[in-house]
């Protein structure tokens, strides 16, 4: 395969950035979205030009590092992570543009590189238990409902990738903050800080400076762990419940 590829361009966060166009040819089909990018890299070293910058670590679509915008769309055309998509989702001869995050909590350190530590300040807020020292508990020592340790792994499956934010028109990072408080104040393990987890958590999110959610669905659409929109109703719920206790409503 013969592409186009169309490279946001940054050399810090200070800089200006721009798109600058390089074409890649002998791309196969059976290539990751990351190996291509490889490619590009290897090509403007031996020019000795810089390489593109671009977050990745597991390429096995658990960590969640490889975040890029593809053609407009949050890791690409397919509902997975970027370093899972392959080169098969594209034809011979297309121009693909490639682009970071777009939201003012995730600033460009370089390239196609953001800084999303806004996300850790959200989780060191609340997303934590009560754990007393000593020995681990045993595992089944607290019974735990079926629905609610379905409901708790299904939010767990957050990667914290960001793409629901990159998606958000808002830029808004309800879905990632929910999928964090829901997977723990469901659980009796989280209970002690059920309510001040999702006011605390809520309240460094507002800080951190997201968008403000409108329901608008497209953070569910693009993420790749498929995080159900729900989430964010049941978070809503459980605000306004210890927002009444807290006496802020």
């Amino acid at each position: 395969m013969k592409l186009t590829l169309r490279v946001w361009r940054q050399k810090n966060a200070d800089a200006e950035g721009a798109m600058s166009t390089y074409e890649v040819d002998g791309i196969s089909s059976d290539m990751s979205f990351l190996e291509m990018l490889d490619v590009l890299n290897e090509q403007l070293i031996l020019a000795g030009e810089d390489p593109v910058a671009f977050d990745h670590d597991c390429r096995e679509g658990i960590c969640g590092a490889c975040s890029l915008v593809i053609n407009g769309d949050a890791h690409g055309p397919e509902r997975t992570t970027t370093c899972q998509l392959h080169m098969r989702s594209f034809e011979d001869g297309d121009t693909i543009d490639i682009e970071p995050w777009r939201a003012a909590a995730f600033p460009v350190i370089k390239d196609l590189v953001v800084d999303r530590s806004a996300f850790d300040r959200i989780i060191q807020a609340g997303g934590y238990v009560t754990a007393p020292t000593g020995s681990a508990p045993e595992a089944h020592a607290t019974p735990v409902p079926k629905a609610d340790a379905d409901f708790a792994f299904e939010h767990a499956e957050c990667i914290g990738c960001g793409a629901c934010v990159a998606a958000c028109p808002n830029g808004a990072a309800m879905l990632f903050t929910s999928a964090k408080v829901n997977h723990l104040n469901v659980l009796p393990q989280g209970a002690p800080e059920r309510e001040t987890r999702v006011l605390d958590m809520v309240a460094q999110m507002d800080a951190e400076g997201f968008g403000g959610c409108t329901l608008a669905g497209e953070c569910a659409t693009a993420c790749p762990k498929g995080i159900p929109l729900m989430s964010i109703t049941s978070m809503n719920k459980e605000w306004l419940r210890a927002a009444r206790k807290a006496g802020k409503r």
